[in-house]
């Protein structure tokens, strides 16, 4: 069998051929502790933090081969394009893609995503894994990975158990027991005793004193089969109102829609309290992969390369007598003097700027954001749409600017507006316009005016990317002023 984490990482296939592993990906997340970047609209799965590679887009490298079936994508409806488009650029285009009508937290998730994989072969091995963890060691991965899927094979769930050099708060952690097979004491292969909640510091540094306790990373190995059983057994209302709104699922354009009214019904837990703290199939691999779920700011610094002062630097940023920080700007010109062990984070629209100590605290500040309506909690100024994006550029009394960018072959719904007009002027590209009746291909400094009230559509014939420049005027502006009469993506 043969596993990769990349296109670069291999081990040789015995010569018995075993069924391919499902990859389960759970895309849920938001990651509030990574804002300014990362929020609701566009959370940190989505962003290349850790390499020059998406996080979601490095998971599905991660299980690519031979070994390894089409991947399974649990998200939400937001996030379905994203997904889609980051499931094309990886090679992944026959993966499927489950879309949750709601949070009901990871039990619920999993259980869609091994519903859909018993129905190929209850036997699958499903490797279970979060969207947005980094490793800074993926080339142990694969004998890791062989190790759980040949002992998962005997009908045991096995999760991955990070060897801790720090006392971690921000993790649950993994209290090993004896060996799985006690006349192979180096087989690495432990029973679970407990998983202990995120501990705080003091507890912390007594485990990481004590040994013998593993970080939890959220990761599992099982078969199918034996993940559904141990939910029946533990949290069988999960899986009922789960079944439900799988056989009442709807096949919208390449994704599978829950019913809504089936899983709102499912408990929100975990799967750690659903199933891993109260079966007696729980197995646990020590593993020293260097991984972190980058949970926040200070988990970058750390995983990041640094200079001879110890910092970390993302973009266009200059640093002076600075030492230990992690500054990352997004676009402007960032420069920093004098500072040690700082954050400080620059996007187009928010700067954090933060002490490391206080990196779990980033969600504190968002939820002011929140409670004060500010947009900028949970929305970027960039909006990504299947067809590309758009960001604001200005704003003003009855009209604002905007910047959109149409991937080529796409096209935006046939629309209309009821309080406002717009002019377009393309800067490159080309651009297919509809205005009501007419038909109008427009060249790089070519306009066109819409007025209010007109049908219009815009598509990219070309094959390069079509920017534009968007002037809109009105009484308001609001995105939800549309009307769409045809839509390629089945969006209302």
């Amino acid at each position: 069998m043969t596993f990769m984490t990349a296109t670069d990482v291999t081990v040789p296939k015995p010569e018995t051929a075993l069924p391919p592993i499902t990859p389960i990906v759970l895309s849920g997340g938001t990651g509030t502790r990574l804002w300014p970047v990362s929020r609701a609209s566009h959370p940190k799965q989505f962003w290349a933090l850790a390499s020059n590679q998406t996080m979601i887009g490095e998971t599905l490298q991660r299980a690519t081969g031979e070994a390894f079936a089409p991947p399974i994508v649990v998200c939400n409806q937001a996030h379905r394009f994203l997904v889609a488009e980051q499931l094309r650029e990886n090679g992944c285009e026959n993966g499927r893609i489950i879309l949750e009508p709601a949070v009901r937290n990871t039990a619920a998730a999993i259980a869609a995503a091994a519903l859909v994989a018993a129905q190929d072969n209850p036997e699958t091995l499903l490797w279970i894994m979060a969207a947005d963890a980094a490793f800074r060691y993926p080339e142990r991965l694969p004998a890791v990975l062989e190790k759980a899927a040949k002992v998962a094979r005997e009908g045991y769930i096995v999760t991955f158990g990070m060897k801790p050099d720090v006392a971690e708060t921000g993790y649950g952690y993994i209290r090993t027991g004896a060996p799985l097979h006690p006349d192979q004491p180096d087989e690495g292969v432990y029973r679970v005793t407990r998983f202990i909640e995120k501990p705080d510091h003091l507890r912390a540094t007594e485990m990481l004193r004590e040994g013998g306790y593993l970080w939890n990373s959220g990761m599992f190995v099982a078969p199918a089969s034996v993940m559904l059983a141990e939910l029946a057994r533990h949290e069988p209302e999960v899986l009922e109102n789960v079944r439900t709104a799988l056989a009442n699922s709807q096949h919208d354009l390449t994704f599978r829609r829950l019913d809504a009214e089936s899983f709102l019904r499912c408990p929100s837990v975990s799967i750690d309290y659903a199933v891993m703290e109260r079966t007696d199939r729980a197995l646990v691999i020590p593993a020293d992969l260097g991984w972190s779920d980058v949970g926040n700011w200070n988990a970058l610094w750390e995983l990041g390369d640094k200079d001879a002062g110890g910092n970390v630097v993302v973009g266009d940023v200059v640093l002076e007598q600075s030492h230990n920080c992690y500054v990352r700007s997004e676009g402007m010109l960032t420069a920093v003097a004098g500072l040690t062990d700082i954050v400080l984070v620059v996007t187009t629209d928010a700067v954090l700027a933060i002490h490391r100590d206080y990196a779990q605290d980033v969600s504190a500040l968002v939820a002011q954001l929140k409670k004060a309506s500010r947009t900028e909690a949970e929305i970027h100024n960039r909006c990504y749409r299947p067809w590309g994006f758009y960001e604001g550029l200005i704003q003003g009394e009855r009209f604002q600017v905007k910047r959109i960018v149409v991937y080529p072959g796409q096209k935006l719904s046939l629309q209309k507006h009821f309080h406002r007009a717009e002019h377009w002027v393309v800067v490159s590209g080309t651009a297919l316009v509809t205005r009501d009746e007419e038909n109008l291909l427009l060249q790089e400094n070519e306009s066109v005016y819409l007025p209010l009230g007109c049908m219009h559509r815009l598509e990219n014939p070309g094959r390069i990317p079509l920017t534009l420049i968007e002037v809109q005027s009105g009484p308001y502006l609001g995105e939800d002023d549309i009307v769409r009469f045809e839509d390629t993506y089945g969006r209302q």
